[in-house]
């Protein structure tokens, strides 16, 4: 769907849509409530429940509960008119997805400079599950964020199959 806009206001698209679903809420009311009633309304006129119930309908009450559809279905419609097109307090608010991470800590011997950070970090970030590792060869520690559960023993194998040791976990 394209929108064009006749003035340099952005907001203009956001009510355009609002309008867009209002009418389409109208439409299927209108739709609705036509189904509803010439559901009804046509069996009835047909003489279908005359043998069950006694139910007649005369073709002049036929035709003023014709006009008197339409009537209500213009009137509906005519309720667009009094929408408001800037106002977004009935907009429904959508909730961010909150991303789950935990953090575990594990203290590693052996690694001695910026390389063995590299290393260790490299290796750790390819796990799946694994969104980031943060290894200082200084404090002895690698602080691994994570998006999904990994178990402590991927983790420790990972650092060890890179020649350092895994002492603890936390």
């Amino acid at each position: 769907a394209d929108v064009v806009l006749m003035n340099s206001k952005l907001t203009d698209v956001t009510a355009a849509i609002r309008l867009s679903r209002a009418t389409l809420r109208n439409i299927h009311e209108n739709l609705f409530w036509a189904f509803f009633y010439n559901a009804i309304c046509i069996p009835i006129a047909a003489g279908v429940f005359i043998h069950l119930t006694g139910w007649q309908m005369s073709p002049m009450l036929g035709a003023a509960a014709m006009s008197l559809s339409s009537f209500f279905v213009c009137m509906n419609a005519l309720r667009l008119n009094t929408f408001s097109m800037h106002d977004a307090s009935k907009d429904i608010k959508r909730k961010k997805k909150e991303k789950k991470t935990m953090e575990k800590t594990l203290e590693i011997t052996g690694m001695m400079c910026g390389h063995c950070e590299m290393a260790v970090k490299k290796a750790l970030e390819a796990v799946d599950g694994v969104e980031s590792a943060d290894v200082s060869h200084e404090k002895g520690t690698a602080v691994v964020t994570l998006s999904k559960e990994v178990s402590n023993d991927v983790l420790k194998k990972t650092v060890e199959d890179k020649d350092y040791t895994v002492t603890n976990i936390k």
